[in-house]
């Protein structure tokens, strides 16, 4: 912040809210000030005390209703009241201008937004997203175990799908079995306060990128297609998992191989000092030396944290390269002209020793037969 010029960061995204003060909001409307020098702010709703006095590092809270009798405005107008009076001592201040996406609130279903007026009320304002990024970018060892405890959730959930899953099972129901034991049993750990999961899961002719899951039957004999995520307490994993009940198909035996060999090259590249460039090239070639070329029209590796997807990227036309601490989803993947085809996807920690992988659930396909 000193060499950016900045005295104060500003935030309201609930993963950036998150990060500073290790407060995840109910609802999307709480607010970080966080200073170069001083104690941080977190502003908050007035229901939530109990959880920002078991959570937040900040001992500074100060909070607002929802519902306000004598003020009409929306619940933003309030939070933005409190944020102007923790920053009025600052002068030069972030503000996230550029954020494109932002995790959810423990809610999920209504993303909060904020409006015009919380941008206006700092009119000289900085865009603080970048070095938001930079920072986040390089996980702590406490940021660490916890994703550690979201790859365990998603982990367990996909085995006790394994038990269950049958052909003719429709996609819908396979992704209902994963998502309530990722609830249900996720949020029942003693080190978790709240697990939720989010899902899409195509089988067979439905693996494209991206269509919504359906009522599409399990194959016998070829994958059923998880990508999956894992919020646990606000932090997230990001994976993809294939299982097939019965006897693989020859041609997806076939894709299998190759792509685990495009798999295994970008994640034996996850090292520091590898450049994100040449990463993603170098695996969009290996695609397209197995006969793919062009494909995937997804990114091939990008970090996970405080969300599902969040810098850094691979692209060519962008610059940048690994860090140690760093945590990548590696996620090549292959589809076929009118449906079908494979995507492989985990989690690693770059370190110098080798990437390690967090998911304790293997890679490739999982089948019986």
């Amino acid at each position: 912040m000193d060499e950016a010029g900045l005295d104060v960061f500003v935030v309201r995204a609930p993963d950036n809210v998150l990060y500073l003060t290790n407060f995840w909001g109910m609802k999307g409307y709480d607010a970080a000030v966080f200073p170069r020098e001083g104690d941080p702010a977190l502003i908050t709703l007035g229901t939530s005390a109990a959880d920002a006095a078991g959570t937040a590092w900040t001992s500074d809270v100060r909070y607002f209703d929802l519902y306000d009798a004598g003020d009409p405005r929306p619940p933003a107008s309030r939070t933005l009241d409190l944020a102007l009076e923790a920053a009025r001592d600052y002068e030069r201040v972030g503000l996230e201008l550029s954020l494109g996406t932002q995790a959810s609130d423990r809610m999920v279903g209504e993303p909060t937004t904020f409006t015009k007026a919380w941008f206006d009320a700092w009119p000289g304002a900085a865009d603080a997203t970048p070095l938001l990024n930079a920072a986040r970018a390089i996980k702590t060892e406490q940021e660490v175990a916890r994703m550690r405890i979201a790859n365990e959730i998603a982990g367990a959930a996909m085995e006790h799908v394994w038990g269950e899953l049958r052909p003719g099972m429709t996609e819908a129901e396979a992704a209902a079995l994963w998502l309530g034991h990722v609830h249900g049993q996720g949020t029942s750990r003693e080190d978790v306060d709240l697990a939720l999961g989010f899902s899409l899961v195509w089988s067979g002719p439905g693996i494209r990128t991206f269509t919504a899951t359906g009522d599409r039957p399990v194959q016998e004999d070829e994958p059923t297609l998880f990508e999956i995520w894992v919020c646990a307490d606000g932090y997230w994993c990001d994976h993809t998992k294939n299982l097939c009940p019965g006897e693989l198909r020859p041609e997806y035996a076939e894709l299998e191989e190759q792509l685990v060999s495009v798999y295994e090259t970008l994640v034996g590249l996850c090292r520091p000092g590898q450049s994100l460039a040449e990463l993603d090239r170098a695996g969009r070639d290996a695609i397209a030396a197995i006969g793919y070329p062009g494909q995937p029209s997804h990114p091939l590796c990008h970090g996970v944290g405080a969300r599902a997807h969040e810098p850094p990227y691979a692209h060519q036309a962008a610059g940048g390269e690994l860090a140690e601490g760093m945590v990548l989803a590696v996620e090549p993947g292959v589809y076929w002209e009118g449906g079908g085809g494979l995507r492989f996807e985990d989690n690693f920690l770059v370190m110098t020793s080798g990437p390690e992988k967090l998911s304790p659930f293997p890679d490739g396909i999982v089948r019986r037969g």
